[in-house]
């Protein structure tokens, strides 16, 4: 049904096998701060859900910046918060807004009216990555993704984005059966969510816990990290003979590094504020690792870009350890490309990521 891979680095990345150089994909690498974006949102009627729900402009969308960068992975083209918003919850994109709930989930009775949402309600998503699968005919592999079931959580308490997570905390601390109850359903409907996913085509998955970091110690483990397992426990992990491999990405998730390697993933992402060299020496022989640089970094010339993304690069160092095996890196953002990043100097990450990275396979 799809066409062989070209391009497995990622893949193999994922899996701490040895690569050429160091593959790389960028959080959000499909968006705003490309121009041809903006022209596909507009013939979408400027609307993100217009995009997203529409097959062959998420196709379009996510190709575009393979089409410019020799990015060594896609992405699907979608929201983390498709999944409440086929619970019922109406989902919305105001202009120059972010995310609204017409329905947030705020007491008892709305919590118990939770429920796994039909997979039905989301076949264009499932539809988007079969037709982007396609489209992509090998050339890189496809990641399918998902908020975590605390991400989601907070969404659909507060209603939207937040900047206090004052509504959802009251609820954790006042309420602990109702969130619990929250992220149980939230866990099992990401859980069907991914794996659908999965049977559509998709060849890697990723778990967003953009908001795990908000989280005080010990409320991080009971009320994000044990529902990420939740998920991970669930997850397809082979198809047609190939691993699947699954990503965690927690921001903030740095004090927590060796219990989200134990969580059950192939792939920890890490924010910028880790360091790299150490996050390798304590979890690199578990998982591999993907990250970080600074999204910020993008603002700067082109030359310190490069000198930017070298001090990554050689603070993982070379992938191949000393017994013989290798540990994995894919090279990626601690967190999305900004909507005012020039596209030009992405141009200049990717070329140095690629260049250098080669040169740490070279015989010492």
């Amino acid at each position: 049904m799809f066409a062989p891979l070209q391009n497995d680095s990622f893949l193999r990345a994922c899996l701490r096998q040895p690569t050429p150089h160091t593959p790389m994909w960028l959080m959000r690498q499909a968006g705003r701060y490309l121009p041809e974006y903006r022209a596909t949102r507009m013939k979408a009627g400027n609307s993100f859900m217009g995009l997203a729900t529409n097959v062959g402009y998420a196709t379009e969308v996510t190709l575009q910046p393979l089409d410019r960068y020799a990015l060594d992975a896609a992405i699907l083209f979608s929201d983390i918060l498709t999944v409440p918003d086929a619970m019922g919850l109406g989902l919305s994109f105001g202009a120059g807004e972010g995310p609204k709930f017409a329905k947030p989930v705020q007491d008892e009775a709305a919590v118990n009216a939770l429920a796994v949402p039909d997979m039905d309600k989301l076949r264009y998503v499932f539809d988007a990555v079969t037709s982007i699968r396609k489209a992509l005919h090998g050339r890189v592999p496809l990641i399918g993704f998902s908020g975590s079931p605390w991400t989601l959580a907070c969404y659909m308490v507060e209603g939207g984005s937040s900047d206090d997570y004052r509504k959802v905390k009251t609820m954790l601390y006042s309420r602990p059966d109702l969130m619990h109850r929250i992220l149980t359903v939230n866990a099992d409907a990401v859980a069907v969510y991914l794996n659908t996913q999965i049977d559509a085509g998709a060849q890697a998955v990723m778990i967003f816990d953009s908001w795990g970091g908000v989280l005080a110690d010990g409320a991080f483990q009971e009320f994000s990290l044990a529902y990420t397992k939740r998920v991970l426990a669930q997850l397809k992990r082979e198809k047609d003979g190939q691993r699947i491999p699954a990503i965690v990405f927690t921001k903030g998730g740095g004090p927590w590094l060796q219990e989200i390697a134990d969580a059950g993933s192939d792939v920890v992402g890490l924010d910028w504020t880790v360091n790299l060299a150490q996050a390798r020496a304590q979890v690199g022989g578990q998982v591999a690792l993907q990250g970080n640089l600074d999204p910020n970094v993008l603002f700067a010339p082109p030359a310190a870009i490069q000198a930017e993304a070298i001090k990554v690069l050689d603070a993982f160092g070379r992938p191949q350890r000393a017994d013989g095996g290798w540990d994995g890196h894919i090279f990626n953002l601690g967190h999305g490309i900004s909507q005012h990043t020039p596209p030009e100097h992405v141009t200049a990450l990717v070329e140095a990521v690629h260049r250098h990275s080669r040169t740490l396979r070279e015989p010492a």
